[in-house]
Order: C-alpha cells, then structure tokens, then sequence
C-alpha cells in the first residue's frame, strides 16, 4: 500500500509511515587467512556447498524483507561480482547497488561508503562470509520497533576469543571486546548490524585501532554509550567462513541443512568453532 507522501512509502499496521530499511553486504578485505584459495579471486566468490559464498548474505537481507541492498566490495576481483549478480535477479531484486572500498580500512571504513546510499534510512549490515540456518526477520520487525538506535545479534560460541565478545548484565549489552583473552561471555557478536542513520557520523568519530583499522566493534561501543543498542540471540546454526576450519564447516552444514530457512528454530543448535 502506497501512502500520499511518495510511491515507495508504505504503512505499518498502526497506519503510520513505516519505517525503511536498506541492506549493505560488506564483501571487501583480502581474505589473507584463505591464501592461496584467494591469490586469484575474492574470498566472498569462493563456494559454500552449491553456491558462491555471497549468495548466502544477500538472501539473508531479503529473507529479511529487504529490497534495497548495496555490495561493498574492492581488491582485483571487483568487477567478477557485477558478472557474477548482475541486478540481482536470482534474489528477486529489480537492481543491485555496488560500490568500491580502496584499500583495506577496515569493517567500520567499509560500511561509510554506504552513506549516500543509505541516506536517512535504518540499514541491516551483514558480513559477506556470515551464514545462517535461519534467518533475521524477526530482529528487523523488531528494531524497527525500536526507533532508532542499534540492534546486534549474539550467538554463543565456544571459542569466544575469536570475535567480538559482549557482556551482557540483564538485558542490556554494557560492553564489546575485540578478540579477548578472556572473554567475559560466551556470546560473540555475529556479522549482523542493525543501525539507524546517526550510525555514519560515529564512524566519522572513529580512530584507527593497532590494527590501523576502523573497528565495527567501536561504533557498537558508541551506541552503548548512548544506551541505545539492543540484543538478541540467533535461533539455529551460524558461522562465518573466513578460515579454513570455518569455511569447511559452513560448507557442512549448509549440506546437512540448508541455509537462509524461514521457518524459526528450526534445526539443531549449533555453535561456531
């Protein structure tokens, strides 16, 4: 249902504008830790079971109802991606927006390309090595219950010092570590971001880590400063695929189960190693 104000502008179930949301897939990087896999194409290109590993974070978004998306990608093999997905059209999308990082800023530089893109709608960022069994519809319902602010999704995990760790006190995240020693949880932050559009102006507050990178774990941070970041836990399996032990797994249980359902919980509960 279209509303007076503009064609693409759609009602909620309380009549009122409901609020937009875009997609952004970060696909970038040099994918280092899959060499030599990656000497000569990008990691997000590799397969996962019978399709190419971005497929999966794609479809994701639109499982989740989202029709507008945007793929950050750069390196050598940039341009494989418009062969690859062309407008989109094994998704159902009418058209696909890509864009260009130049050389390796990291996750939080990345996801500032998408400004302009992004405009003064909420995005859904999702990695482009993260897969799910199920899907991420019911976070989106319900961030944009929120108004604003930020949602991430957590799944527990084994080995937490791998990611970005949250505490959690309540139901409130007080706190996100990179990659800790000892982790103050077992609940990694997974590669699925909820933000609204005050999200570019904190990355344009952001400094370089050790690592020389904008941090996607620092704009987390500012939004829990604020007290605006919310939570919730990932129903089914999820890993990302960006080692090989990840990227075997991912292979796996994308065989055994399939990937991006919509049915909720289904499936057994899995945890990344």
């Amino acid at each position: 249902m279209s509303h007076s104000g503009g064609s693409d502008t759609k009602l909620d179930k309380a009549g009122g504008i409901e609020e937009k949301m875009k997609g952004v897939v970060l696909a970038g990087g040099t994918g280092s830790r899959l060499n030599p896999l990656t000497r000569v194409t990008n990691k997000h290109l590799l397969p996962v079971y019978d399709k190419p590993m971005v497929y999966y974070p794609i479809q994701t978004l639109v499982n989740a109802g989202i029709e507008e998306i945007l793929l950050v990608t750069g390196g050598k093999n940039a341009g494989d991606f418009l062969r690859l997905l062309g407008n989109g059209r094994d998704f159902g999308l009418k058209h696909l927006n890509y864009t260009y990082q130049e050389g390796e800023g990291g996750i939080a530089e990345a996801l500032g390309l998408a400004e302009f893109f992004a405009g003064d709608d909420s995005i859904c960022v999702i990695l482009g090595d993260n897969i799910i069994e199920n899907n991420v519809r019911h976070a989106v319902e319900n961030f944009k219950a929120q108004k604003g602010g930020a949602k991430i999704l957590l799944k527990e995990v084994d080995d937490a010092q791998r990611f970005g760790v949250a505490e959690i006190q309540g139901k409130h995240v007080i706190g996100i570590e990179e990659k800790p020693k000892a982790p103050k949880s077992n609940f990694a932050v997974i590669g699925v971001y909820l933000y609204d559009k005050s999200v570019f102006e904190k990355i344009r507050r952001l400094k370089p880590s050790g690592r020389g990178e904008l941090e996607i774990t620092d704009v987390n941070n500012f939004y829990i400063d604020e007290g605006k970041l919310t939570y919730e836990v990932l129903e089914g399996w999820w890993t990302d695929a960006g080692t090989f032990e990840s990227l075997l797994r991912a292979n796996s249980l994308v065989a055994e189960t399939g990937a991006n359902k919509m049915n909720r919980g289904a499936g057994r509960q899995e945890v990344a190693r």
